[in-house]
């Protein structure tokens, strides 16, 4: 049973970008920013207002007032993302409910039901007025207890909480299982809040751009002028399964899972280096068998840092060299989706791939001496590639690197 084939079925996305795949598609084809200024932020005491503008579902028609009450705004975000991807891979509940599907799901926070809770019992000084569903929601599982309970799941059902590489790992880890025969179909994917308590701790370290004036050109990945990341969030859905169980059920084939790399930098707790990186993407090179020749499109980690950025690119040259692809940041156009990022760039990769084009990195204006040795458009290409590789990096030097093939 193992080295079993793995492959992308279904798709589904929630994100300042659009809210199913034809519109996040649209948006990266002519480099559409997802950025606003949110004066909210600025009036709490925020150093940057800058944010990636989602709207919280309404639910009511789709679910109880029982299953909702259970959920933040992050499992809202990916039961949206989870019902696109079951559609688009041919699965009904029937087929949930008579198979072992297994769950695994990028978060790393869920700050806003935990800020809400404590303050209801500072202010009113009884547990009771903390509501049923406050912890439920205020856990780090709280998106895969939700989704393994609204779609009646029986696989594997946990929570992968890897910081900004959560997304990333969740599909790796999912893609492992698959291959050791453990499981035949993985819902897979990642999930960020997008509130204000979420990342205010961030925003107290001076992460985040100060470019105000002007939000859509804030989040500049690689370019000499960056000064900080965007936040941003939703959810994205990836569905993997065996190629043997996608052929027998007749689904819809969209990419394979060619590799996953992974490493620690055992350093910094914040600060990136050069060297995890590198071991993550030739990991992932050497799992897949193929020449790094092959890899058409990098999707990097860039997040518009001063240091993440240079590294990342130091890491990138160090294995590719001459043998340069495209190179691009989604984040240019989406902020740092966070522990929803690992997955949602694999999604954004897979439309460019499906649809032949490498989408820009916008406000990629000046090259530093880093950015310089790599291949970075700062307009859209029209390009045939059917092998791309993503990179995804997190706080306590957690690396991840995904390697996807077209079919």
């Amino acid at each position: 049973m193992n080295n079993r084939r793995v492959v992308i079925t279904g798709m589904g996305i929630y994100s300042c970008l659009g809210k199913t795949l034809e519109e996040v598609k649209e948006s990266l084809y002519t480099g559409k920013s997802g950025i606003i200024f949110d004066q909210a932020r600025k009036d709490m005491g925020f150093r940057s207002a800058l944010t990636a503008h989602l709207e919280i579902p309404d639910l009511k028609k789709e679910l109880s007032r029982s299953q909702r009450v259970y959920m933040p705004e992050q499992a809202k975000y990916a039961y949206v993302a989870t019902c696109e991807a079951l559609k688009n891979a041919k699965l009904d509940q029937d087929y949930l409910d008579k198979h072992e599907v297994g769950l695994l799901y990028g978060n790393d926070s869920s700050a806003d039901p935990v800020v809400k809770s404590v303050d209801t019992m500072r202010e009113k000084k009884d547990t009771t007025l903390v509501g049923s569903g406050a912890i439920f929601q205020s856990m780090n599982s709280t998106v895969t207890m939700n989704l393994a309970c609204i779609f009646k799941l029986k696989g594997m059902n946990l929570t992968v909480s890897g910081a900004c590489a959560s997304g990333s790992h969740a599909i790796g880890l999912g893609a492992l299982l698959i291959k050791n025969g453990l499981q035949d179909m993985v819902i897979c994917g990642g999930a960020q809040e997008v509130n204000p308590f979420s990342i205010g701790s961030f925003d107290g370290i001076s992460a985040f751009s100060i470019r105000e004036n002007d939000p859509t050109k804030a989040s500049r990945p690689f370019d000499r002028d960056r000064d900080g990341l965007v936040p941003g969030g939703g959810a994205a859905t990836v569905i993997i399964e065996s190629y043997e169980n996608a052929i027998k059920r007749g689904a819809p084939i969209i990419a394979e899972v060619l590799s996953y790399g992974f490493s620690s930098n055992g350093d910094h707790i914040s600060v990136p280096n050069v060297a995890g990186p590198a071991r993550s993407l030739e990991m992932a090179l050497r799992l897949a068998g193929i020449d790094k020749k092959e890899i058409g499109y990098i999707n990097a980690h860039a997040t518009s840092t001063p240091k993440g950025d240079a590294n990342e690119a130091k890491a990138i040259y160090q294995v590719f060299g001459d043998n340069m692809p495209e190179v691009t940041s989604t984040k240019s156009q989406t902020g740092h989706e966070m522990w929803m990022a690992g997955a949602s760039e694999i999604i954004y990769s897979t439309l460019m791939m499906k649809n032949d084009f490498i989408g820009a990195n916008i406000n990629f204006e000046n090259p530093d001496e880093d950015s310089a040795r790599l291949n970075i458009p700062g307009k859209r290409i029209e390009k045939k590639f059917d092998t791309f590789l993503s990179n995804s990096f997190g706080f306590g030097g957690t690396n991840s690197t995904l390697i996807i093939r077209n079919l």
